[in-house]
């Protein structure tokens, strides 16, 4: 049945099913959720309402205290392994429902913000197939197990549905990995290459024509035609430009670039456009900057695999003690110290 003009198309979030996923994995070790959702500004009643739209920041800091309270580090990519598909809803019987592979991974990747609004994806299909994936509004850096959940599930996806074997070319995501990811490389059948510029998964051309196995032309065009009535009555958040220039920052800075022009020019803004926005919400550019330094500085100096000059050059220092001076600026203690202490 359509929606009628007054009447918005309520359709499931995918953002609330990683978070469901996350709880049920709690609940079976014998760990109790509501503890860890509140720290994340979350709600068991949140979490059950599959129709809710989650806080994306909110989800990605229950998926790493989660992680935490398992012992998992690669919570995201083995919960993919182990969910059932279809509890991705519209998406996922769309792409189920195509004739190829490669006509569904398009309209797929055209539906998705009707579903989460905090990741935007495009699909560019010339010589290979090449999916990229973009964080709206969202500090990219803070995520590592939603990322790795979506790539995972995405491949997997494609294999179930083809019934072949389907293996990436590259495998590029943008966080960094210090652990042993054989498990990763395994899976996809490919060296995954962490702490790259961008977030893509690229395939071999030849899947674009490979038949689904459970393709419905009658079905898929229904799905189509709903999809985009909640496409159209969707309306477009305007985002944040500081999670925006956060994202900028965090690809230069270990390439000395992190400038108020540059990013202004990969954000496609004059210099002056972009300072004025900023002050719009009450920022300045080296404001964002030193915070999100901070920010992964002490993430990162909470990784004992990072060496403190690996973190230096990270956060675009040529010094070692440059950073550890800016670090006890900051936090009143060096990084060999906030190490020791926290080990």
């Amino acid at each position: 049945m359509r929606a009628t003009a007054n009447q918005a198309i309520r359709l499931p979030t995918s953002v609330g099913l990683l978070s469901r996923l996350a709880c049920d994995e709690l609940k079976q070790a014998g760990l109790r959720p509501e503890p860890l959702l509140k720290k994340a500004r979350l709600t068991a009643r949140q979490i059950e309402d599959r129709g809710a739209r989650l806080n994306v920041q909110s989800q990605i800091r229950f998926l790493e205290l989660a992680a935490c309270a398992l012992q998992d580090p690669f919570l995201g990519f083995h919960l993919a392994q182990r969910f059932d598909p279809r509890e991705v809803g519209l998406l996922y019987y769309v792409l189920a429902s195509s004739e190829v592979l490669g006509d569904g991974l398009r309209r797929a990747v055209r539906y998705t913000t009707t579903a989460n609004e905090g990741v935007a994806l495009k699909y560019l299909g010339s010589d290979n197939v090449a999916i990229s994936f973009s964080y709206v509004g969202v500090t990219r850096l803070s995520d590592r197990h939603q990322i790795e959940f979506w790539v995972t599930g995405l491949v997997r996806a494609c294999r179930e549905l083809t019934g072949r074997n389907v293996s990436p070319r590259h495998v590029r995501l943008a966080h960094r990995r210090n652990e042993d990811c054989s498990e990763f490389n395994a899976f996809f059948a490919a060296e995954v290459e962490f702490g790259a510029a961008t977030d893509e998964i690229i395939l071999p051309a030849l899947v674009k024509d490979l038949p689904m196995v459970a393709a419905d032309p009658y079905l898929h065009n229904l799905l189509v035609g709903f999809c985009e009535e909640a496409l159209a009555q969707r309306v477009s958040g305007s985002g944040h430009l500081r999670a925006d220039v956060e994202n900028a920052i965090a690809a230069l800075l270990p390439h000395g670039k992190a400038r108020a022009d540059e990013v202004a020019r990969q954000l496609g803004l004059s210099e002056r456009t972009l300072a004025r926005r900023l002050a719009a919400e009450g920022l300045t550019f080296s404001t964002v900057l030193s915070e999100l330094r901070l920010d992964l500085a002490r993430r990162h100096v909470g990784d004992p695999a990072l060496s403190i000059s690996q973190i230096a050059w990270l956060l675009g220092y040529q010094e070692v003690s440059a950073f550890t001076h800016a670090f006890k600026r900051w936090t009143g203690r060096t990084p060999t110290g906030m190490r020791a202490q926290a080990a």
